[in-house]
């Protein structure tokens, strides 16, 4: 998964294995896969597409994909190696609601998708510079309606604070690798969403010391 804004590289980031038909393995995929789900079977609706963005190996939209069939699923990232990946997960799953991934680079005005009725980014903000969360939220109030949803996952700092030694530990390595990188305090990034018309309607902790949060499009005169 590259964010384009940012540059994360597969080696090195993310542990994971190759299949001989590119399909990318991660670790982290089987552990969160589950629980993600369980947020997004009770936000998502019940009919529409969804977007993800930075989809990375592939592996969370074939889960979901397969969990809910009634929504059309498009997969998206800017890496070509994700991209192919996507695409060899996409292909061993046989899904129909899952469409070919998209080249998508949150910091461009034209995103190849519009409408959707709900965004997703797992795992997005923290290993990306400060413009691609800004840019990931002008692109999806673009792309959402009124009433659409934005669901994003992750450690996040709550009022300027690590809620885990882990997580201050993991902030520094990645600030260490970029120093555009790191975990994002949950107040700023949900002003930057409400800057596009996204209000804040959610936040749940995760197990590993992770969040979900929930965003609603309202129209402009609710904000």
């Amino acid at each position: 998964m590259i964010v384009r804004c940012a540059v994360l590289e597969w080696d090195g980031v993310l542990s994971q294995s190759v299949s001989t038909d590119g399909a990318l393995f991660a670790p982290a995929v089987a552990r969160n896969k589950g629980l993600i789900l369980d947020v997004l079977r009770r936000v998502l609706p019940d009919a529409g597409l969804v977007l993800e963005v930075a989809s990375g190996s592939g592996e969370h939209v074939v889960h979901f994909g397969s969990a809910l069939p009634n929504l059309r699923w498009q997969p998206s990232d800017p890496d070509p190696r994700a991209l192919r990946s996507i695409e060899a997960h996409k292909q061993a799953s046989d899904l129909p609601n899952i469409l070919p991934p998209v080249p998508l680079d949150v910091c461009t005005e034209n995103w190849p998708v519009l409408p959707a009725e709900a965004v997703l980014a797992i795992n997005m903000v923290h290993i990306a510079p400060w413009s691609a969360t800004e840019g990931l939220m002008a692109g999806t109030g673009r792309v959402l309606p009124e009433g659409g949803l934005l669901f994003l996952y992750g450690p996040f700092r709550v009022a300027g604070a690590h809620v885990a030694q882990s997580n201050a530990a993991f902030d520094e390595d990645l600030r260490a690798r970029d120093p555009a990188w790191g975990v994002r305090d949950i107040e700023a990034v949900s002003d930057a969403a409400l800057a596009q018309g996204l209000r804040l309607v959610e936040c749940a902790s995760m197990p590993a010391n992770n969040f979900s949060l929930v965003y609603r499009k309202n129209s402009r005169g609710d904000l």
